[in-house]
């Protein structure tokens, strides 16, 4: 986890829970703090699997000092167990489910809560936004998905597969075949043509076992199709003006999925909205590397901590200005 980077007073382990949400089973992360001061709510990207988000998470908690209680929740399907029998779930019904878990698990939360999304997650958590801004005072996209990128093959690719179900289909039986392979060939099929040589033992294990099933493989893709045809149309501007001071955005200097035309873009459209660049040498995948999980950690805590301090600090003046 690169606890040496970390106070070891509050290293702490996330552990895994599932549950039902809207009569879906649902799997979580899950760290809660002795006296949390906030709520983190993280939306993976797609494929939506907590597992790989441990170490971010783990990283998270350390940053924040311990003072945030903080949950990764993962999509329908998406899943290591075939839990809902094959069927598929779209963009949206992913983001309905994110909204029915604010208002079955959250709703009753005492501390402010700060929405975090990953990828498409960024999208997810922004419609969360949208729906449920009374309950949320931040959010923070990290290497967001939230227009599609016409000069990215890779995506042109995907969005041609994902269009057909034959394709899709024949796809996620390939894949799955590989998860019938000795472990230390699907291992290595995993590193060399779905990660890397640096992502850590857990990302690759973790790939191995969730990514190589046919159920989870199809719904990826079906989920992609959906957000390809909900990237159609132009993102929702005038909502981001509206909130541009309860968002901001994390961007990769060399990523397909969120590119830098699309950051220019944002900038253009709402110029007040903070924004930064990272030029770490990280990837989209930054969960699957121990230095990855630790940096964005480091980046969204700093964020939190500077939202945070300025909402008790709104606060503070707004009771003092009753007294007066």
């Amino acid at each position: 986890m690169g606890s040496e980077y970390l106070d070891p007073n509050v290293v702490k382990l996330a552990n895994f829970r599932v549950c039902k949400v809207s009569s879906y089973t649902t799997e979580l992360l899950e760290i809660q703090a002795d006296n949390p001061t906030v709520h983190v709510l993280f939306v993976p990207g797609n494929p939506g699997v907590v597992s790989f988000y441990k170490e971010f998470v783990e990283s998270l908690y350390g940053s924040l000092g311990g003072t945030a209680s903080i949950t990764a929740i993962g999509h329908i399907a998406h899943t290591k167990k075939n839990w809902e029998q094959g069927q598929l779930f779209s963009l949206q019904q992913q983001i309905n489910h994110k909204v029915d878990f604010l208002s079955q698990e959250l709703q009753e939360t005492k501390v402010p809560i700060v929405l975090v999304g990953h990828s498409i997650g960024a999208y997810i958590t922004m419609e969360m936004l949208k729906r449920k801004g009374d309950q949320v005072i931040y959010f923070i996209g990290l290497y967001p998905f939230i227009m599609v990128n016409p000069q990215s093959k890779k995506q042109a690719n995907i969005a041609k597969v994902s269009r057909s179900s034959i394709l899709s289909c024949l796809m996620s039986l390939m894949v799955a075949s590989i998860g019938l392979l000795p472990k230390w060939l699907s291992q290595y099929i995993v590193v060399q043509y779905i990660g890397n040589s640096s992502w850590s033992t857990s990302a690759v294990e973790t790939a191995r076992g969730h990514l190589l099933k046919y159920h989870l493989f199809r719904n990826m893709l079906y989920m992609a199709m959906t957000e390809f045809k909900e990237f159609s149309q132009a993102p929702d501007w005038e909502f981001m003006k509206k909130n541009q001071r309860k968002m901001t955005f994390l961007f990769g200097d060399d990523d397909h999925w969120g590119p830098l035309q699309v950051y220019e873009e944002v900038a253009k459209q709402v110029p007040d909205m903070a924004l930064m660049i990272e030029r770490e040498g990280l990837s989209h995948s930054f969960c699957c590397t121990e230095a990855g999980s630790i940096w964005v950690a480091r980046h969204v805590a700093s964020l939190i901590k500077i939202q945070t301090s300025s909402s008790a600090s709104a606060a503070d003046d707004g009771k003092l200005s009753q007294i007066a």
